[in-house]
């Protein structure tokens, strides 16, 4: 099945890891869908399967990041749903679900921010990993709520998303460093709060983001340094509440280490897992949109979140954010 040429070029955007940044990754998607819904020229019984048809396509390019399929859940769900209205309603609810997700998602950001911004004391020294659109929301609000704080960021290898946040921060005027992932334990003894994003969160409050995160989360708890997580509910894995775990990916060995040095020495086996998986003792809270948690209760949000699996499809319930408590 010929699919539009956008749509492929996200594709291969996500799994290149060019469009990176598990917020990121779902809108891209979300859009994606929109592209595919506008360009069908099908009948109105088809439509849904060339939809699930392009989620799937989409869905294979990264397995981890939990924000991909709930994004396109969310679109599928409202045209399952509002089936047999004719092709251009039906069409047309595709369109508004998947603008409606984008816009969704971009103000959440703006709210962890708000509310995670409310955590951060003057003079706190931070320490963030990757490059985490919703860890950063919050330490940038801080900072234009006029609290001088400081910023350790790590590298991020293998890929060196560090030195996006790292830019990021410098932009905006925010004192910053950036540290090798090794020297996370050096360091710690300097930091006050630890602020993390998130690809997955699990239904037990484990944590899953890029590789390093789970050392950095016991280095801090060694040193008695609190843990935030600033992750949006869409980013909460509705899988694991039937047991479901989240795949943790493994790229490229070529991430690690150079071609050249791959065929100078053929025996060498190479391991890149992108993620690793933090266990909920080592997490203070969980600051989402629609407040802080406990990382004990994401089977809470998750119960809140989503209605029951239907044909293999879940259903998300509502993203109205009228009543966000702030």
């Amino acid at each position: 099945m010929k699919l539009p040429a956008e749509v492929v070029k996200v594709f291969e955007g996500i799994k290149s890891m060019r469009i990176r940044g598990a917020g990121r990754i779902a809108r891209a998607a979300a859009r994606a869908l929109e592209v595919a819904a506008k360009g069908y020229e099908g009948s109105e019984e088809g439509l849904l399967d060339y939809l699930v048809y392009v989620a799937n396509y989409l869905k294979s390019s990264r397995p981890t990041a939990v924000s991909l399929p709930n994004a396109l859940n969310y679109v599928l769900s409202r045209v399952k749903a509002a089936k047999d209205r004719g092709i251009m309603p039906l069409k047309e609810v595709a369109l508004k679900a998947a603008r409606e997700f984008i816009n969704y998602s971009l103000r959440a950001v703006e709210i962890i921010g708000e509310i995670g911004a409310k955590r951060v004391k003057d003079g706190d020294v931070i320490l963030t990993h990757c490059n985490s659109s919703a860890a950063l929301s919050i330490i940038i609000k801080a900072w234009r709520e006029g609290k001088e704080v400081k910023v350790y960021a790590t590298e991020t290898r293998p890929k060196f998303q560090g030195y996006l946040t790292f830019k990021t921060l410098s932009s905006k005027g925010i004192p910053a460093r950036l540290i090798p992932d090794s020297a996370v334990r050096y360091f710690m003894k300097d930091v006050d709060k630890v602020i993390l994003g998130a690809d997955a969160v699990a239904a037990n409050g484990a944590v899953v983001n890029k590789i390093g995160t789970s050392l950095i989360a016991l280095s801090a708890h060694e040193a008695r340094v609190r843990v935030f997580i600033a992750a949006e509910t869409y980013k909460f894995s509705p899988f694991t509440l039937f047991g479901e775990l989240v795949t943790i990916e493994e790229r490229d060995p070529r991430e690690v280490v150079n071609s050249d040095y791959l065929l100078a020495n053929p025996g060498i086996k190479v391991r890149n897992p992108a993620f690793d998986v933090t266990p909920p003792e080592y997490i203070d809270a969980i600051i989402t949109e629609r407040g802080i948690i406990a990382p004990q209760a994401a089977s809470l949000v998750l119960m809140e979140e989503y209605g029951r699996a239907i044909g293999g499809c879940l259903i998300k319930v509502t993203v109205d954010m009228e009543d966000e408590g702030l």
